[in-house]
């Protein structure tokens, strides 16, 4: 089932109460570990006592290379079973992905080794799921420090069964996830977050369906830390919901956030910001180059010859938005090698452009491109032959944020053929409309999302002949430029309306006959 939720605001959903409801999906719990036994077996324990039916549930303890490894202990649900992180890996990433390819539940619910859940924790999280198919549901965690004396599993269980898990732990030794409960707060329960939903998306208690999961490629094993919220970036361009849920959770022991937030976010940042784009203070250097590239820029070069091709992947390379990737779309799988007369072959046009463009990293040539620009926030499609000016993504975005369009469309000429426009697309909105498959992609955005229309001149789009050169003039004074062209065009038009406004006022003064002025006169 695919409910209609636009944007982030899930309060369309209404999901039954605890125990009031027959649940049907099946639901994997992957738990990572490294060297955590004592502590596996408490959250082992708490699982067993889940009111979540036991033959929808299984779980999988992901082991990253524990000596000794690590074992299923009496206590643990039925359906445990350990699979280990293949030989030569090792981290969180690769750990999650392990767990999540032996995952056979409709859903995966992330679980950290050091978790108690409250027993209707993965009821709570289900009854989401059952009602939309592109949900990623959060739990509360409240951290403890009893990990000095913690309690044993079968206290654990016996505590979680009668519903005083929340005994286990003085009062004074809990403390709140201070952050989340922040952007909360702020956000309407993250039912307007927009863009920013995904930044509390943490694998210490988070639920996915594993439909969506893959969709979005699964996990970067490639990272230590910082891997769920980066998982949680690529979640919300497939077209993810984030919800936060009350199931109660506590987490034993201060996270590695709380007790070292300094460190962590030196050593994340050094990460994050290379691929999720949206972080935009952590790509500050004017010049550098990316994993992931903030913008797509799609050019079309059907129809165009090379100099126009030229003039508007040059401008979109040139532009105040740094971080972009330009891919030409052509016919180039039919640029052989084979003997040609160079200057008459019938891809002439497009063997230059190949020509050009070989060396350039930040250009790619493709005969097609996928649905969407994931994992890059946002794609514009642009026709050759047409050139963007300085800040025209710049400014595209800019209003597209504004009200959270999901596409805006620069109008530039208009034929018997239709309108000729520069599209800019936001990537989470086509992820989204992507689960509707029988319908137009663009009227499910515009539905969820919202679009609008602007002209093209307005933002700077212009064609070769009349736009500035590139040459020496760095992008942001280009922008400027172009700023206080339109500014100045803006005053004169104004003049020009004060003009005319003036001259109406003078004819219309001048076709009114002169009154007569009598003058009484004195004997």
């Amino acid at each position: 089932m695919t409910a209609r939720i636009r944007h982030n605001d899930y309060g369309v959903l209404v999901p039954p109460a605890i125990g009031e409801w027959q649940p049907r999906l099946s639901v994997t719990v992957v738990i990572p570990a490294y060297q955590c036994q004592d502590a596996l077996d408490r959250t082992l324990a708490a699982l067993t006592a889940q009111t979540y039916p036991a033959a929808l549930l299984d779980v999988v303890i992901a082991d990253d290379g524990s000596t000794p490894a690590v074992t299923v202990p009496a206590l643990a649900p039925a359906r445990t079973r350990v699979v280990r992180v293949p030989e030569g890996r090792w981290g969180r990433g690769w750990a999650r992905q392990t767990g999540a390819s032996a995952a056979r539940g409709d859903v995966l619910h992330w679980l950290d080794s050091d978790m108690i859940l409250y027993r209707d924790h993965l009821e709570s999280h289900m009854r989401w799921h059952h009602l939309a198919d592109h949900l990623v549901v959060h739990g509360v965690i409240q951290f403890t420090d009893a990990e000095k004396a913690p309690p044993s599993p079968a206290e654990v269980a016996t505590a979680v069964r009668d519903g005083n898990a929340g005994l286990l732990f003085p009062a004074e030794s809990v403390r709140p996830h201070e952050y989340s409960a922040k952007i909360l707060a702020e956000t309407r329960q993250l039912r307007d977050a927009g863009q920013r939903a995904y930044l509390l998306h943490s694998g210490a208690t988070t639920s996915v369906p594993a439909r969506l999961l893959e969709r979005a490629g699964g996990v970067d094993t490639s990272l230590n830390m910082g891997e769920d919220t980066e998982l949680g970036y690529r979640l919300a361009q497939a077209g993810a919901v984030f919800v936060p849920d009350q199931a109660l959770s506590w987490h034993i022991g201060l996270s590695t956030v709380l007790r070292r937030e300094k460190d962590v976010h030196r050593h994340n940042w050094s990460l994050l910001g290379s691929v999720i784009p949206l972080l935009r203070w952590l790509r500050a250097h004017p010049r550098r180059q990316w994993a992931v590239p903030f913008a797509q820029i799609v050019v079309d070069s059907a129809g165009a010859s090379y100099e126009q091709t030229r003039a508007s992947v040059d401008a979109a390379l040139a532009g105040t938005v740094a971080d972009t990737a330009v891919v030409v779309l052509g016919p180039w799988s039919k640029l052989t090698g084979e003997r040609r007369r160079s200057l008459d072959e019938p891809l002439l046009e497009h063997r230059l452009v190949s020509n050009l463009y070989a060396a350039e990293p930040r250009v790619t040539l493709a005969e097609s491109v996928p649905p969407t620009a994931t994992p890059a926030p946002w794609r514009l499609r642009c026709p050759a032959g047409w050139v963007l000016g300085a800040d025209t993504l710049a400014r595209l975005i800019k209003f597209a944020d504004q009200d959270q369009l999901g596409l805006v469309s620069a109008a530039l000429t208009e034929t018997a053929a239709g309108v000729t426009a520069v599209r800019l697309e936001r990537t989470a909105a086509y992820g989204r409309a992507s689960l509707y498959p029988d319908e137009e992609a663009d009227d499910v955005v515009d539905e969820l999302f919202g679009s609008a229309w602007l002209d093209g001149g307005e933002v700077g789009i212009t064609t070769p002949d009349l736009a500035d050169p590139l040459t020496g003039v760095p992008a942001k004074l280009r922008a400027e430029v172009a700023r206080w062209r339109a500014e100045a065009g803006r005053h004169e038009a104004e003049a020009a309306r004060w003009k005319a406004e003036a001259e109406r006022l003078a004819a219309e003064q001048a076709a009114v006959p002169p009154r007569r002025n009598w003058l009484r006169t004195s004997r």
